[in-house]
């Protein structure tokens, strides 16, 4: 687990098993959420489940400031087919690009302030 997740943080997308996939959602998400605010607490307490300074140091630095406003869901599992040697589920694991749109119920309040 630890080492699937460390591979996702530093690389933000990558191919496993469909199986393993979403396993590694229930363990990573938490991990982000603590990113989110940045304090000396939270770093140990990730430190204390991946024993990867750059993966947490990724983490706390691009990963968690990038989902601030979002409540969760920061992962997105995409299936990709069958492996071609044991015909296994096959899926691709990435972070979400947040982007930074607004949404229409912030335009309507600036448009009416």
């Amino acid at each position: 687990m630890r080492s699937l997740a460390i591979s996702i943080i530093l690389h933000e997308s990558i191919k496993t098993t469909l199986a393993k996939a979403k396993e590694i959602r229930g363990f990573l998400e938490p991990l982000v959420t603590l990113a989110k605010e940045n304090n000396v607490a939270n770093q140990r307490k990730v430190y204390a489940k991946l024993r990867d300074k750059a993966a947490v140091a990724k983490l706390f630095n691009e990963i968690g400031p990038r989902f601030v406003k979002r409540p969760g869901g920061y992962l997105r599992v995409i299936k990709r087919g069958h492996r071609p040697g044991d015909k296994a589920p096959f899926a691709q694991i990435e972070f979400l690009k947040e982007v930074a749109e607004a949404s229409e119920q912030e335009i309507i309040e600036e448009a009416t302030s």
